[in-house]
């Protein structure tokens, strides 16, 4: 036994060491495969031989006359193989089926689909571009995308795809190869067209290498003429052939050779390749060993049909080597020519026998010896995964390059500073973009039709994004800067810093005269959603860009060029996959959402759901009011308490931190006017943890309005401000200005309970309000804003929001028929809030839930969030700890607690570590560092009436949570 396998070792030793390459066709079980081979070989007339060397062409949206036409070359000619087509899956799949069992000896089934089924299918999914892999330094990613194409096309019964385009794009102006070629650089070339091969085949499906000897340095389309390769021998077998012959070494299972005229290989004058027998037998199969399937390019193309010297075109390609005529212009007429050219000695038996024995071997490697039909269950499903939009992801997110970064002004930093308009240019889409930067700034669109308005409206900002969007549905799609654009690029960049941001081929960058003025160019490679949102995420640091040049874009920004930034930790947005959940399950919280909408438990909300730094679930359900307009992402929500965990909170941790405060602090030393109060000795960690014998709260508002008629009395109010009536509490609703410290003073005077017990009370942050604005000297809101919301990027979160936010924007709170006798929109549901201005330590705060998730995400990230420490993981610690935890108070310092017992705040199954609150007008945020997991809850339960406890009963709040917890349980399983 060990001297056999010597000698077997020692037989593939010499074979490599003369150049020979191994049979990619032969399969484990080899002498079944041959004797397989052999018998159907046998059975098979003159006619069935020829035929197995086609490939036909069949268009599943074209009507049945063509599909009539495949029909009849499948019974009447015994076509070897079809190459699908447009159409759509669901018909391809049918039609697949029915012609196979027309077809006595199973027919090869291909597809061109380079960048998968969407390549020629509708309703399926499509990849990245060639190029876009070429920017990606990470090629195990470009193995998956192989598999996952694979995958899709073995799925619906195809056997080959015509893939990878392995051509070495050396010639910007070639313009049919372009962006399906991996780049310029023939190793990156080389390793990409590798990783996609192996990718491909090991989901089993046969690749194949294309163009030989290579189309990547012409300048005219092989579809219309026969485009020239006018290199030497030697650049041809260094540049163009390196490819083929590496994946040669690997296994590669198949070639197209392409319809191209190379004079250093073939002397014939304008002599087609596909034709030449020196370049497919003695280049491709005698020199480098070939033992693959050798297909022709269609032979359909003008850039062969013309040039067969009087022979027949299928007939001169299958005397020069090839064994799959692919599209023949006449089925019939080649089979005719064939069959004579065989009879008279032309063609002989082993010649014949070769190529149909190597398309009969290639049947049994891919499972055609044990033939199933196609399965149309679940079929639009399993070409459309949640797996294949996160590899989508996963590449643009490698492949996005920063060409050029003056002043690292990518990723950007201190948003609280920039001033950001976004001018678009080109004829594509980009609504995606711009939504996507709006996420983590306030960023403006800016667009006029005359170059002057555009540069005064640009005068207040000092960063102007231009994004160059044009279509790229295919790889051909014009992609260059009209000569306006680029006048208007020019004046732009002369005026304002830019960030260029192109979402089409690099070579689009060639047009621009100079880029001296442009401090920052991102190629973003497609003009689709997913790519210009992993761009704006790249713009913003939410990720780090990785990808280089994969050619050459400008005289300044050479090949392999681009630069790797840093992440800053801003919230990334994808999918649930991408971060161990489940997008099935997460539909759960979608249907309880909508029972709460239509229990009438609320007129609707916001739910968002981040893990591991990315937004997966932002959804938006029911309406405003009932009967009024749905809710978008952009409404603000009333907070309510969960302002004391997003505005006083954060700052008393900063204060803490610098040394200001304590634990320890009494009210007394912190509020001169509380010495001498009953609330002197109170301490910090006892008054927030809700543990210090205040009321919960006090209803201020019932000593300023009618005993019996719930109405203003005109000693507190007016409805019109003036000097001293100047607190807006409402539309047409002035309180006194001196009630302010009013209010204040009933809180100071207020009595202690009188048993010390866990008892929640807004009067603990109404009393650390005062703290904050004597020490800044400033109100609760200013600080807020300059400390964390301005620099988070917190664009939607507002005290006060109608002086910033326009009132369609913001969602009613309640019909108040008890005090301010009107709908409250814009204004603060909390009646003390109000009486302060809109402005309170525990209420008054407006958001959307992108906003609240920012800064719940920099509480996650332990006090740090876009390139700023707010705080450190110390305090962070010492403020999410239960100190009384013993004494039965759930509670943390400022921050809520999951329930010690049975009932409390969460769904039961959040960690002990865990923190957030809630708030009375239907809201909830929380952060699990067990899980990396944020959840927020907005919603308006108290409209049209406060009353209105189903939200709070049913528990909604708590049992989405649930789901949200179920969905990581069940992608886990």
């Amino acid at each position: 036994m060990n001297k056999q396998f010597l000698v077997t070792l020692l037989f593939f030793a010499v074979c490599i060491s003369h150049g020979q390459q191994m049979d990619p066709l032969a399969t484990e079980d080899h002498q079944e495969q041959q004797h397989w081979v052999d018998s159907i070989y046998n059975s098979l007339s003159l006619e069935e031989k020829i035929g197995q060397l086609y490939m036909v062409r069949a268009f599943t949206d074209k009507g049945e006359t063509h599909l009539d036409q495949v029909r009849e070359l499948v019974t009447d000619y015994h076509v070897g193989g079809v190459i699908f087509s447009t159409g759509g899956p669901y018909r391809q799949a049918a039609f697949n089926n029915e012609i196979q069992e027309l077809s006595r000896v199973k027919m090869l089934m291909a597809m061109d689909a380079e960048w998968g089924l969407s390549m020629r299918l509708d309703s399926t999914f499509a990849f990245p571009y060639n190029m876009v892999l070429g920017a990606v330094k990470d090629n195990s990613l470009i193995e998956q995308v192989g598999k996952h194409i694979g995958e899709h096309t073995r799925r619906l019964g195809m056997h080959i795809n015509f893939a990878p385009d392995v051509d070495i794009n050396t010639n910007p102006n070639n313009p049919i190869i372009g962006n399906r070629s991996f780049g310029e650089n023939r190793d990156n070339v080389t390793e990409k067209a590798l990783a996609f091969m192996h990718g491909m085949q090991g989901a089993g499906v046969l690749a194949n290498a294309k163009h030989f000897p290579g189309h990547g340095d012409t300048s005219q389309d092989s579809h219309k003429v026969l485009p020239t390769v006018d290199f030497n021998k030697e650049r041809i077998d260094s540049v163009e052939l390196y490819p083929f012959k590496k994946l040669f070494s690997e296994g590669l299972a198949s070639v197209m050779v392409a319809h191209l005229s190379v004079p250093s290989l073939e002397s014939r004058p304008g002599y087609p390749s596909s034709l030449s027998k020196k370049i497919v037998a003695q280049l491709l199969k005698e020199k480098l060993q070939f033992k693959g399937l050798i297909f022709t390019d269609a032979l359909e193309m003008k850039g062969v049909a013309n040039y067969a010297q009087g022979k027949n075109v299928d007939l001169a390609a299958f005397l020069a080597g090839n064994d799959v005529l692919l599209i023949s212009a006449d089925v019939p007429k080649g089979v005719k020519a064939i069959k004579e050219a065989y009879e008279e000695g032309t063609i002989t038996e082993e010649r014949l026998a070769h190529s149909v024995k190597k398309i009969l071997k290639a049947k049994y490697k891919v499972g055609l010896n044990h033939y199933h039909p196609v399965s149309t269950k679940h079929l639009s499903k399993d070409l459309n995964r949640a797996s294949d939009q996160l590899l989508f992801e996963k590449v643009m997110e490698n492949a996005i390059t920063v060409a050029k970064n003056d002043d690292q002004l990518v990723p950007i930093r201190s948003i609280d500073k920039k001033k950001i308009a976004y001018v678009p240019m080109g004829d594509g889409k980009h609504h995606s973009f711009f939504d996507a930067l709006k996420k983590y700034a306030d960023v403006t669109l800016v667009q006029s039709n005359n170059l002057g308005d555009l540069i005064n409206a640009l005068e207040p900002f000092n960063l102007v994004i231009v994004g160059h969007h044009r279509s790229t549905e295919t790889p051909w799609k014009a992609a260059d800067f009209t000569d306006k654009e680029k006048t208007w690029l020019y004046e732009i960049a002369r005026k304002k810093r830019v960030i260029l941001d192109v979402f089409v081929k690099p070579y689009a960058l060639l047009g621009l005269q100079s880029i001296d003025n442009i401090e920052t160019i991102i190629v973003s490679y497609l003009n689709d959603p997913i790519s210009q949102e992993t761009s704006a995420e790249v713009i913003f640091g939410a990720i780090a860009a990785k990808g280089s040049l994969p050619v050459t874009a400008h005289a300044k920004l050479p090949e392999n060029r681009g630069f790797i930034t840093n992440s800053l930790s801003r919230l990334g947005y994808s999918i649930p996959e991408r971060v161990g959940m489940n997008s099935k399950a997460l539909e759960r919280v979608d249907s309880l959402m909508k029972v709460a909408v239509r229990s009438g438990m609320t007129p609707g909300g916001q739910i968002l759901v981040a893990r591991n730094g990315q937004v997966v679930y932002n959804k938006n359900f029911g309406k405003t009011t009932y009967g009024g307009e749905n809710v978008q992402s952009d409404h603000i929500y009333d907070l309510a308490s969960l302002t004391k965990i997003i505005a006083t909170l954060p700052i008393l941790m900063q204060l803490t931190e610098k040394g200001e405060l304590s634990f320890d602090s009494t009210l007394g030393e912190l509020i001169p006017e509380l010495r001498d109060s009953n609330k002197s000795n109170l301490k910090v960690l006892d008054v927030l943890s809700h543990y210090a014998r205040l009321e919960a709260w006090i209803p201020f508002y019932k000593k300023t309005v009618g005993e019996t008629s719930n109405l203003p009395l005109e000693k507190y109010y007016k409805t019109e401000p003036d000097r001293k009536f100047n607190v807006k509490v409402a539309d047409h609703l002035y309180m006194r200005e001196d009630y302010k410290d009013s209010i204040f003073t009933i809180i100071k005077e207020s009595d202690l309970r009188p048993r010390l017990e866990y008892k929640y009370s807004d009067l603990a942050f109404l009393i650390m309000q005062r703290y904050i604005e004597n020490y800044y000297n400033e109100p609760l809101d200013k600080v807020a804003d300059e400390h964390f919301y301005a620099s988070l990027g917190m664009n939607h979160t507002s005290f006060n929001p109608l002086k910033k936010f326009r009132k369609g924007m913001i969602v009613p709170t309640e019909v108040d028929n008890y005090f301010r006798q009107q709908t409250i929109q814009g204004y603060v549901h909390d009646m003390g809030a109000a009486m302060l201005g809109g402005v309170a330590g525990h209420a008054g705060l407006f958001s959307n839930a992108n906003d609240v998730a920012k800064i719940m995400q920099m509480f996650l990230q332990k006090g740090y969030y876009g390139g700023v420490r707010y705080f450190s993981e110390q305090t962070l610690k010492k403020y999410n700890h239960c100190y009384f935890c013993k004494q039965n108070n759930r509670r943390g310092v400022g921050f809520d607690k999951p329930q010690l017992g049975a009932t409390g705040p969460t769904c039961g199954c959040a960690s002990p570590i865990s923190y957030g609150h809630s708030g009375f007008t239907g809201t909830f945020a929380w952060v699990d560092p067990a899980y990396n997991l944020v959840y927020i809850f907005l919603s308006n339960r108290t409209y049209p009436t406060m009353m209105n406890r189903k939200l709070i009963t049913e528990d909604i709040r708590s049992h989405i949570q649930g789901y949200i917890y179920d969905a990581m349980r069940s992608d886990e399983s």
